[in-house]
């Protein structure tokens, strides 16, 4: 039996559409849904097993990226959103009637990804945003509730989907960015 990731990644990984510039993520609600516009391509888009994403019902990942802030803005019943857990790191603004995750935001300006928002592209109706291309906080799902004794054709899973690109963190990419800001901030690397 194949193992269930995500909708947008189980049935093989749609490649983004040349020049895509955005679109607009909405809601589940049925009445006055929340919509927010993107102005630009998600990057780092990644299967998160993390248990603080949002996910659709069913699915063992989300499937998360980023978007530069300045490129996020709310278009429609911006009133319905509410943050989800005001301690929390990143700051992820959900529709207080149906709960999806319309966008995460980091407000310490300290952060090495303050300035970056965290979207589900999959909200959009539009089509050409760029796909998964790594699995993130892989052995977080059995924080969710996934048998560890799973974890071996969940991993084989994403080797299939991903081509062997899966972390117990982040990708390589992400890590160095985030070492890099640390050391600068320590003065260890001059900027």
């Amino acid at each position: 039996m194949t193992v269930a990731i995500h909708p947008s990644v189980d049935n093989g990984i749609k490649p983004a559409a040349a020049g895509f510039a955005g679109g607009t993520l909405v809601c589940h609600c049925t009445q006055d849904p929340v919509e927010v516009k993107i102005d630009s391509q998600v990057l780092h888009n990644h299967a998160c097993g993390c248990t603080k994403c949002w996910k659709p019902q069913g699915a063992m990942f989300s499937v998360v990226g980023v978007v530069p802030r300045d490129k996020v803005s709310v278009t429609k019943n911006g009133g319905k959103l509410k943050i989800v857990d005001e301690k929390a790191t990143i700051q992820r603004h959900a529709c207080s009637a149906c709960g999806v995750h319309m966008f995460g935001r980091i407000e310490n300006d300290k952060h090495a990804f303050h300035g970056l928002d965290f979207i589900h592209s999959e909200l959009s109706p539009q089509s050409g945003w760029a796909p998964a291309g790594f699995a993130a906080f892989v052995s977080s799902v059995i924080e969710s509730g996934v048998d560890p004794n799973r974890m071996g054709s969940v991993r084989g899973r994403l080797k299939e989907i991903f081509g062997g690109e899966y972390y117990d963190c982040l990708n390589p990419p992400l890590m160095d960015a985030l070492a890099t800001h640390a050391a600068k901030q320590s003065g260890v690397l001059k900027s």
